[in-house]
């Protein structure tokens, strides 16, 4: 059974969802080789932390929790639970960006498919997982090509430096620093040389600055506190564990706009008590994100919908057709063991077999999408004596079912 546990920006506060975010490396580690856990990817980004499981658990809570190192009741109060034909549906809208703090932003498809990867990685990820998360990032792709919301939606870097539009007059004056190389470091300097930033500088605390520099035609810098000194603009992105910057780096900076992009936070809150220093956090940015573009977002939630219901649908009628397939499949077995045939009589046989099984294959589809997939199982059972195995005793793999034979 497939389920997802997912916190977010609208569900949690910020410092809740920063601890889980700190917890994420350790989650899949936790979660992975539990007996009651078949699979597990976790989704972790600058707005929402989400575990997603192929797993029989009716409570999935306690087991997140407990990878994760927190408490499973305040867990239960900001999570929301998605099971079965919800879950698709979930994950395709936060992959196409309709979940997000700026709705049809970019970068969220891309951290769908590295969650995957590390899951890949790590070993935690099952079948009907990496399914699920394909889907994802093929619906995500076509929302993004048949619909408008790729250009009503903004990154959360360029929602950042909208607000942060009305404190200079003269983007072209200011001197910049970028402390981090992390997933949003790039967005940021192409977004700031849109504006006519020319003089960036890039601080890393992970030593990764001077090869990132040198890939962006920016300035490395090695001292902080110098850089910070003479910074009009500092943007954090970093994953360094701790604070990149706090109060007692500023002792001898001028007035500074500082836009902390990290989760968790790159920035001490302290910083915000300095004279002349002003903080931006995601917090603040998420305060003020747009309204959604109508049109376009009613659109892309159609094309979730319809991909959610499809992908459900494959999943309810894959055993019946699996099914069937075996049945076609032993049966020219049995008949070539009886009646030798070359090699290319066989293949023959058995392309035919496949070319006779693509309608049945289709037609089971359609049905399953209008909520009929029983009917098809009940024809197999009446024409052919097949028994389709029920959801509690079968473990079929939905990709046998548009296979060819060979």
């Amino acid at each position: 059974m497939l389920v997802c546990a997912s916190i977010n920006h609208r569900t949690a506060p910020f410092d809740y969802l920063e601890r889980l975010s700190a917890a994420a490396p350790t989650v899949l580690t936790g979660l992975h080789g539990r007996a009651d856990v078949d699979g597990a990817i976790v989704l972790s980004t600058c707005n929402r932390f989400e575990v997603y499981l192929d797993s029989a658990l009716e409570d999935v809570i306690p087991v997140v929790a407990e990878a994760a190192g927190v408490e499973a009741e305040p867990l239960r109060v900001h999570a929301r639970v998605f099971q079965e034909h919800d879950v698709p549906r979930h994950l395709f809208s936060v992959a196409s960006g309709l979940e997000s703090v700026v709705v049809g932003e970019g970068e969220i498809a891309g951290q769908v498919g590295r969650a995957l990867s590390a899951a890949q990685h790590a070993g935690s990820t099952s079948s009907p997982l990496e399914r699920l998360f394909q889907a994802a990032a093929k619906t995500s792709r076509g929302v993004r090509t048949g619909t408008a919301i790729s250009v009503a939606g903004r990154s959360l870097v360029h929602l950042a430096l909208e607000l942060a539009a009305s404190r200079f007059a003269d983007w072209s004056d200011l001197n910049v620093l970028l402390v981090g190389t992390g997933r949003y470091a790039a967005a940021t300097v192409a977004a700031l040389r849109m504006r006519g930033v020319t003089r960036m500088t890039v601080y890393s605390p992970t030593g990764r600055g001077p090869a990132f520099a040198t890939s962006h035609g920016l300035r490395a810098a090695s001292d902080l506190p110098a850089e910070v000194a003479d910074a009009d603009l500092i943007v954090t992105c970093t994953t360094v564990d701790g604070y990149a910057l706090a109060a007692q780096h500023f002792g001898a900076a001028r007035r500074t706009l500082v836009i902390d992009l990290g989760l968790p936070r790159n920035v001490n809150p302290d910083v915000a008590t300095v004279d002349g220093i002003e903080l931006l956090d995601l917090e603040t940015v998420s305060l003020h994100a747009p309204l959604e573009e109508l049109n376009s977002t009613s659109d892309a939630h159609e094309m979730v919908s319809s991909a959610a219901t499809a992908f459900a649908a494959e999943q309810a009628v894959a055993p019946a057709v699996v099914a069937l397939r075996k049945h076609v499949l032993d049966t020219l077995a049995e008949e070539l063991g009886r009646r030798p045939a070359s090699p290319e009589t066989e293949s023959a046989l058995r392309h035919f077999a496949g070319v006779l099984l693509h309608g049945p294959s289709v037609r089971a589809r359609e049905l399953a999408i209008d909520g009929r997939s029983d009917e098809f199982a009940e024809a197999l059972d009446a024409l052919f004596d097949i028994r389709v195995p029920s959801r509690d005793d079968r473990s079929v793999d939905p990709a046998a079912a548009t296979g060819e034979f060979r």
